[in-house]
């Protein structure tokens, strides 16, 4: 069992912390809003004051954050990660960041003595709650062995996929075809819609073919209620996509269809929905179609 500081505890850093506390870990969590500690405390970890406070002493430092400039103060900060950790401490970042800002902070975190993983996420906040995500590792081998007991708490497909930076590139990969299915799954409702199919039917035999998948497994409900309660937000979306478009361009690589739902997922944040679950994309289908609802 590992002392283990976990810094972010929101959506999906909450549960994950508590399922670290759960399996004996010494959790001590930290969030800029006190409030959101206390599922962990509940569940036996410790609601730390600072970055700092919960840095000092830990053998891990996990880092669910929501995006590249967030990792880079928590971790280079006066009050950070850098500046409180022992030499040897492992690194976990769980958020989704830019591979290249990636690398330069592993590279920096070598320079303190520390080891540095990129282990994004995949799973939503159920994924989170069930203890169920999959995770794609960049880092050392080794490194990624030592952190095996941390990924086996909170997630189910665990896989080291390259060195540094590796880890998000396949996470920007993954929120790709994430925002293309949605956005396909959104079209087929309306389209469904029009032609007054049955659509909850239409959409149990979609998911037994060739058309189903984990999206449409997990997003159906949500659109047949109209209600988007937030497992994984459009902002966070729209994020995720400018670094698959941004590290597109850098590698050289054309992505038509990545280029166009990039567009859709930035509409429908510039349209307000931004606090919504990503199958909000809904919405956007539905504005272009001229049947808008509330």
């Amino acid at each position: 069992m590992s002392t283990i500081a976990f810094i972010g505890l929101g959506i999906m850093g909450s549960p994950m912390a508590v399922h670290l506390a759960k399996a004996g870990h010494a959790v001590a969590g930290y969030n800029r809003s006190p409030e959101k500690t206390k599922p962990l405390v509940e569940a036996g970890g410790r609601a730390a004051a600072s970055v700092a406070d919960a840095v000092r002493g830990a053998e891990v430092v996990a880092l669910m954050v929501p995006d590249s400039p967030d990792v880079r103060q928590v971790l280079t900060g006066e009050d950070g990660v850098f500046a409180h950790a022992a030499p040897g401490t492992l690194i976990i970042d769980f958020s989704t960041i830019r591979p290249d800002v990636t690398r330069e902070l592993a590279g920096e975190a070598a320079g303190h003595g520390l080891r540095y993983l990129d282990a994004p996420v995949s799973g939503g906040e159920a994924g989170a709650r069930n203890a169920a995500l999959s995770i794609m590792v960049g880092g050392d081998g080794a490194d990624f062995e030592a952190a095996g007991p941390v990924f086996d708490a909170v997630g189910k497909t665990i896989v080291h996929v390259g060195p540094s930076g590796s880890g998000q590139t396949v996470k920007a990969a993954n929120q790709l075809i994430v925002a293309a299915n949605i956005e396909a799954l959104a079209e087929a409702v309306v389209f469904l819609r029009a032609y007054g199919v049955d659509l909850e039917a239409a959409l149990e035999v979609l998911g037994g073919g060739l058309a189903g998948s984990a999206v449409l497994a997990q997003k159906r409900d949500k659109m047949l209620r109209h209600s988007f309660e937030p497992g994984f937000r459009i902002a966070l979306h729209h994020k995720d996509m400018g670094i698959v478009t941004s590290a597109a361009r850098e590698a050289g690589v054309v992505l038509p269809l990545g280029a166009l739902v990039a567009q859709l997922v930035a509409s429908a944040n510039a349209s307000g929905d931004g606090a919504l679950d990503h199958s909000a994309l809904l919405r956007g289908v539905e504005r272009l179609s001229g049947e808008p609802r509330p």
